[in-house]
């Protein structure tokens, strides 16, 4: 579980493919402190280090990890948010993350606040958002500004903009969301 606080930004410096699977290797601060088998939230994606050397660490995408999210998309060179699980004795700074894409928005929109920045979404699915409700979006852990049926927005505060992928991102671009679960199990319940 994770909680949606970015820890650092990763960068991915070698893509392989084996089947259906890719393999990506990237470069963190924290590599030093990674054990294999300990699972990673990259851009919202829970994977598992399968295999570390010096500062570079290796996780694997399975097919259904690659059709869900924006993975597929990513290249040498580009920067993810990297979060570590939560430890049981700490703090929850975020809301309830578990690393489990429910689909990709299109970002459609970035507006400049002088102070903070409103980023708009569209999605295709009919999970639903809650204005003032949390949202996942790569990772981030974030309050929705704005909920509208397969559209909602988020408002990014500067030291959000300044620690993760959101300065790198660009209207067209492609973003990993999980819906808040709370909402989810209520949204099945209520037969939604």
């Amino acid at each position: 579980m994770f909680t949606g606080i970015i820890e650092t930004l990763g960068t991915i410096e070698n893509i392989t493919d084996e089947g259906t699977n890719k393999h990506f290797v990237l470069s963190s601060s924290f590599t030093n402190e990674l054990k294999v088998d300990q699972s990673l939230s990259h851009n919202g994606v829970c994977l598992t280090v399968v295999k570390i050397e010096g500062n570079q660490y290796t996780v694997t995408a399975i097919k259904e990890t690659l059709d869900r999210t924006s993975m597929k998309h990513w290249k040498v060179g580009d920067l993810v948010n990297l979060e570590r699980c939560m430890p049981a004795n700490g703090r929850f700074d975020g809301h309830v993350v578990q690393g489990h894409v429910d689909t990709t928005a299109i970002c459609k929109s970035i507006v400049d606040e002088n102070g903070s920045w409103k980023y708009g979404f569209e999605y295709a699915t009919e999970d639903l958002t809650v204005e003032k409700g949390s949202i996942t979006v790569n990772g981030t852990s974030l309050t929705v500004v704005d909920s509208l049926p397969y559209k909602f927005s988020v408002a990014i505060i500067p030291y959000t903009y300044d620690h993760t992928v959101f300065k790198n991102l660009k209207v067209g671009d492609k973003v990993n969301i999980e819906f808040d679960i709370i909402g989810k199990y209520v949204a099945r319940l209520l037969g939604k």
